[in-house]
């Protein structure tokens, strides 16, 4: 099914999601990498509090590329996600309810995801420059040492995306290649 969204993602919106939906995002997101990620949780540790509220946003796994004049933001691309499942389920329970990014996904983070209902959508990796054409705003908001992997709020219009794993743990990465290898046969 194809269909427009805006944020906040609430679970209730969440749970109608389904694997292989395509989705066109209006709203606010935030941008988060690995070493932003690894902050966030170390924060947590230390009772320090996140520097966004978690509960029903969405994080795109995106470290953009410095933006050429007259751009809201570089090449904005997605990352593998994986490098972020070990502090993904943390962020989970604080209330993350999507993450967009591009690759698969470990058990663990599936679990939680299907225990907090939470969804994970793909970007197109390798059309950066067209995906950043969605995004109207960018401002970093946390981490501005890091660089690109600072923390931005994105404010972005119709970005397309894929649901890949939804609420009630159906994968594509699992469903898609079988139902692709029956209909050659």
């Amino acid at each position: 099914m194809e269909r427009q969204i805006e944020t906040p993602f609430t679970k209730e919106k969440v749970e109608t999601l389904n694997a292989g939906d395509y989705l066109y995002i209006t709203g606010v997101i935030y941008t988060a990498r690995d070493a932003a990620h690894k902050r966030m949780i170390e924060g947590l540790a230390e009772e320090k509090e996140l520097p966004f509220d978690l509960k029903d946003q969405v994080i795109y796994y995106l470290g953009p590329t410095p933006n050429r004049e007259g751009q809201v933001i570089g090449s904005a691309g997605p990352t593998t996600s994986s490098r972020m499942d070990k502090y993904t389920p943390t962020l989970l329970k604080k209330g993350l309810t999507g993450m967009i990014g591009k690759g698969k996904r470990s058990e663990d983070v599936i679990q939680s995801m299907m225990q907090e209902k939470a969804v994970y959508m793909a970007a197109v990796g390798g059309a950066g420059a067209l995906l950043s054409k969605c995004i109207r705003k960018s401002e970093v908001i946390a981490y501005d040492d890091l660089g690109t992997e600072a923390i931005r709020k994105l404010y972005v219009e119709q970005l397309p995306v894929i649901v890949v794993i939804d609420s009630k743990g159906n994968n594509l990465y699992e469903t898609a290649p079988e139902a692709y290898r029956k209909g050659r046969n």
